[in-house]
């Protein structure tokens, strides 16, 4: 019998196979297409604002998209540089061929585990256990637990105008048994709407007129096994473009014919990331909307085009296409359209991503109604952890809000659940300066080691380079300038006025735009790079780091005092109503998960929290 089934090769399956199969267990991961392992079917970019951090977090938990990231990007690129360092994240254009080959590459190689092509029509379910599939071809397969991270592939349908076809992404079948069989066990399903623009030929644009996009110059990148990145000369460009008035003439005119505007879609679309004929409607006073134009791969002649989703019908796409700057004359490769499909009820879910309703049933991805390639790997990667967890008997690991965003978005989805597909954004998370690109190692490298998934080589590196910041931390305050020193050039070229009396290099580093390797030429601070980066942010965010961890501290007392399992909330005497409900709904874990749940008041708290102490 196999240990453990992951269902779908997309960025969840990837990470949940490896993490399984890496820990020792037996698994089997299966695949509609072994071709299209992952696959983008959407962006050809990993990362980005919050994305991006979360990138670097899978890759300290042992994770593999941020090697294979850095491996296959045409373009490296840190965003929000110009602001502080709780919102700066790394981009990367990915080469979408390369990255898909690499990635189907690693999992053949891996030990304990196969890829097989086959569509799983049921969960089979035994004494309210996951125990294996059952294939399209009537064939079941045994399991001890089953790790379903089927996408957009469940019951799903392409819309494009007033057209319905029952299909997957890029013209792969769907399934639709698969979400018939979840809800004969009492899960609940719901309806969700996602969306991709059209890709041109790139040799058609003409990119003269258009603003250029280029990379950044640093090193910079994901994953802290990354030696080498694709050089900067050889990186490639990305383009902005706008929309024009002609642009959104055409899409006001044609407005009822969008899929999303003839009543044919049903499903909740994405906020975040909405259609151009979205954009249009919901904000009528933009005179223009920007374009991205990306490169797909090296091997291909195509050009994503960045927010320029749309269910159009393929006529009026290519006038819209046609009236953007640069686009004119352009060939269109592949139309856009908008994708309906089924997911599950994120509050079923237990914070290990273990269902509520079938034990050893574990979801991730876009299935629980996340969207992106990130947030999926994210919960790839903890779904597999959780499954050997589970078959193991140990603790599952749940990863706190102040401790990585993995954390915040899982916490917000089996707490506060979701109805249109959640993405991570900085703003959702209350500790972000504690969650920074610079420290996902520090935070989570532990994590991955205990569980396995970091080697024993990265993890001494992991602790050399701890014991680099630690060292350096001290030399700041140990060395010191004295009014007579030559420092007082370097301040004076950044407009401060001559040091008056003695001062520690620790003092003038909590000065904005003062800097170690500043400091470099007028004392002995030979500080790594990396090291030098955390030791400024720690000194110069001295305080607004210290009230975070602070606060944090407050929220970790709380989400230590467990609730026991099979709480009756009716028999609870003062909790208002709407507590109840919400509490025997989602049977929250702690009173820490309890207090983020919508309803659920201080004085509700309160009450909860004299009768755990009680019990």
């Amino acid at each position: 019998m196999l240990d453990v089934i992951v269902v779908g090769g997309g960025h969840a399956g990837i990470e949940a196979a490896l993490a399984t199969a890496r820990m020792g267990k037996e698994t089997v991961l299966y695949t509609l297409h072994l071709s299209m392992i992952g696959s983008m079917p959407c962006n050809p970019s990993v990362g980005g604002p919050a994305k991006g951090i979360v990138v670097r977090e899978i890759d300290a938990l042992g994770g593999e998209m941020g090697r294979a990231a850095d491996a296959t990007a045409l373009q490296f690129k840190m965003l929000n540089t110009t602001k502080g360092p709780g919102v700066q994240s790394l981009r990367v254009q990915s080469d979408k061929i390369a990255y898909k080959a690499y990635m189907q590459d690693v999992l053949q190689k891996q030990e304990h585990l196969r890829v097989e092509e086959a569509c799983v029509e049921e969960i089979l379910v035994r004494d309210g256990k996951a125990c294996g599939v059952r294939l399209a071809d009537g064939q079941t397969v045994e399991s001890r637990a089953v790790i379903l991270t089927s996408g957009t592939f469940m019951s799903s349908t392409i819309l494009v105008g007033h057209q319905a076809t029952s299909s997957g992404p890029e013209g792969e079948p769907t399934t639709n048994a698969l979400s018939q069989s979840l809800r004969s066990h009492g899960i609940r399903t719901f309806r969700l709407k996602t969306g991709t623009p059209a890709r041109v030929k790139t040799a058609s644009i003409d990119f003269s007129g258009l603003e250029v996009q280029p990379g950044t110059k640093d090193f910079v990148c994901f994953s802290e096994d990354t030696e080498e990145i694709l050089p900067f000369e050889q990186q490639m460009v990305c383009y902005l473009t706008y929309t024009s008035p002609q642009t959104h003439a055409i899409i006001q005119e044609h407005l009822q014919e969008s899929a999303m505007y003839s009543g044919l879609v049903k499903g909740v679309g994405p906020r975040y990331c909405p259609s151009i004929e979205d954009k249009l409607v919901r904000f009528a006073d933009k005179p223009r909307h920007q374009i991205f134009l990306e490169p797909e791969s090296r091997s291909l002649d195509t050009t994503y085009v960045q927010g320029f989703s749309t269910s159009m019908p393929h006529d009026v796409q290519e006038k819209m296409l046609h009236s953007l700057p640069g686009l004119e004359h352009c060939e269109i490769d592949k139309f856009g359209y908008a994708i309906e499909y089924d997911a599950i009820d994120p509050l079923q879910c237990r914070p290990t991503l273990e269902n509520k309703v079938i034990a050893h049933l574990f979801t991730a991805g876009q299935i629980n109604g996340t969207s992106g390639y990130e947030e999926a790997a994210a919960q790839g990667l903890i779904a597999g952890i959780n499954a050997v967890a589970a078959l193991d008997g140990t603790d599952g690991l749940i990863l706190g809000r102040d401790e990585a965003y993995i954390g915040v978005m899982i916490d917000d989805l089996v707490t506060k659940g979701t109805n249109e597909p959640y993405r991570l954004l900085t703003s959702r998370a209350e500790y972000r300066l504690l969650l920074r690109h610079d420290n996902a190692d520090v935070r989570l490298t532990g994590y991955g080691h205990e569980r396995g998934l970091i080697s024993e080589e990265r993890y001494q590196r992991f602790l050399q380079k701890q014991q680099a910041i630690e060292t350096g931390m001290q030399m700041v305050k140990d060395v010191r300038f004295t009014p007579k020193s030559a420092v007082n050039e370097y301040l004076q070229a950044l407009g401060y006025e001559p040091l008056k009396e003695g001062i520690s290099a620790f003092e003038l580093l909590r000065r904005p735009k003062v800097t170690i390797a500043g400091l470099q030429p007028y004392a002995d601070l030979s500080i790594d790079a990396k090291a030098a980066r955390q030791i400024e942010i720690e000194i110069k965010y001295e305080g607004y780091i210290a009230k975070a961890r602070r606060d944090a501290r407050h929220l970790r007392a709380m989400d230590q005092m467990r609730i026991p399992k099979g709480m009756d909330y009716a028999t609870i005497e003062h909790l208002s109503l709407e507590a109840r409900q919400k509490l025997a709904q989602i049977q929250p874990m702690t009173l820490g998960q309890a207090s983020r749940i919508s309803g659920v008041n201080p004085a509700d708290l309160a009450v909860l929290a004299m009768v755990i102490k009680q019990r």
